[in-house]
């Protein structure tokens, strides 16, 4: 299935430059994660990560967007209490994630009578994300997995043709292996709980973005064809 959103991802990044009002750009920022092993963000783990975007202004307040994002996932255990600790987990993995949704922007931002340069706003959508590295498994699950993103940010326009935008992300997930921790009982204790079945991971994507606008300008006609 994440081929499929890549492919149309692609599809929608590929006509960009002959959409009308189209952006097409890329960002650098990091991954972060929360789960059996971290339960509240820690800049600590943040890791490298990296997106291409493409964006469809459909009118002054709503545009469309789609993103490939990928980076590393990485977290060690964070222990709450002497099952934790006994544990100690860690994982390390690689993330690939494509996603589709909308942008809502809270100032009229694009209206030529009252110039704004910029705008706060909010998005979200669905995304799949693809997972690499989890080499050991304690339990029969897909790499490919559905996500949630949901966020906001702070756009500015540099000049009519380039956009710069802070944006913190939140991609909740219906999976509970990001970290390879979840109802997993130890070897040597059959009845010990390895993490809390009901308590799914998620991760996130704090990044800037720079994007160029792309204009489609009308070719003129033969009024007499």
């Amino acid at each position: 299935m994440l081929k499929y959103l890549i492919g149309a991802a692609f599809f929608c990044i590929a006509t960009a430059a002959v959409a009308q009002r189209s952006e097409l750009g890329f960002g650098l920022g990091t991954f972060n994660y929360t789960g059996d092993l971290v339960k509240n963000y820690n800049f600590k783990y943040s890791r490298p990560a990296a997106t291409v975007i493409y964006r469809s202004n459909i009118n002054k307040i709503v545009s469309f967007r789609a993103a490939l994002t990928g980076g590393k996932v990485e977290a060690s255990e964070k222990p709450i209490d002497a099952f934790a600790a006994q544990r100690n987990a860690s994982f390390d993995i690689f993330l690939l994630e494509g996603s589709m949704g909308i942008e809502y922007h809270f100032l009229n931002w694009k209206d030529g009578k009252v110039p704004m340069r910029f705008t706060p706003y909010l998005f979200g959508g669905l995304a799949l994300f693809g997972i690499s590295g989890n080499d050991t498994k304690p339990a029969e699950y897909s790499n490919v997995q559905m996500s949630v993103p949901f966020g906001g940010g702070f756009k500015y326009i540099v000049n009519p043709r380039w956009y710069v935008a802070l944006e913190f992300g939140v991609r909740k997930t219906f999976f509970d292996y990001l970290d390879n921790v979840s109802d997993f009982k130890d070897q040597a204790q059959k009845n010990y709980r390895y993490g809390n079945p009901n308590d799914t991971d998620t991760y996130y994507f704090l990044g800037i973005t720079l994007t160029r606008t792309f204009y489609d300008i009308p070719c003129p006609t033969n009024p007499y064809k």
